[in-house]
């Protein structure tokens, strides 16, 4: 006898890949973490974010984030091109709304790096989003990373730092709190939250 329901449940699940999105405080490691999780992780792909900052020494255009101009970020936001936006530390940070449609229907897991506002964001727009917040210890070890990879001056570090515990408010909105304290550890414990959230029904 056929179960209708159960059939139901399977096409449905396997119609649609997993959107994964990453935030946390500037230094807490996400971004690495991210590029680990994509290279580890079968069937998934990097979303890059458009921003309006200059890329920082090391950072290459269209790899680690699309850099476009201030006026041509409005444009996009005007034009309804952005699934989420917002603006960090001064400056204009978004994510493409055809890139995640595309992404998903191809059903891979698709790893998202983004602020804490635009987590939030995205999960109005995808209720089932897998939302993780990424954070170091404590507040001493966010400051010692920060100044240790030497890419931020004095007062943007301060900046950073002072926004983290603005940051920390919206924990409430994720479904789960991951301590980077050792960074091979953390992928792990990434990797089986990713691999269980495929499963949910």
């Amino acid at each position: 006898m056929k179960n209708s329901k159960f059939q139901d449940v399977i096409e449905n699940k396997d119609k649609t890949g997993t959107l994964i999105v990453i935030s946390g405080p500037s230094g807490a490691g996400k971004s690495t973490l991210c590029r680990m999780l994509v290279d580890d992780l079968a069937d998934s792909v990097y979303s890059i974010s458009t921003t309006s900052r200059p890329p920082r020494p090391g950072e290459t255009d269209k790899k680690d984030y699309f850099f476009i101009y201030e006026g041509e970020f409005k444009k996009l936001i005007e034009d309804k091109k952005l699934l989420e936006w917002a603006i960090v530390h001064g400056h204009y940070y978004g994510t493409s709304k055809d890139f995640i449609e595309k992404s998903l229907k191809s059903r891979k897991y698709v790893i998202l790096d983004v602020d804490v506002q635009g987590g939030v964001q995205i999960r109005k727009e995808y209720p089932r989003a897998v939302l993780i917040f990424i954070m170091t210890p404590t507040m001493k070890e966010l400051e010692k990373r920060l100044t240790g990879r030497k890419q931020d001056s004095a007062g943007e570090i301060k900046k950073r730092l002072e926004n983290s515990y603005k940051e920390l408010d919206y924990i409430e909105n994720y479904g789960y709190l991951v301590i980077n304290d050792r960074v091979q550890e953390t992928l792990n414990i990434l990797k089986c939250i990713a691999e269980a959230e495929k499963h949910k029904i």
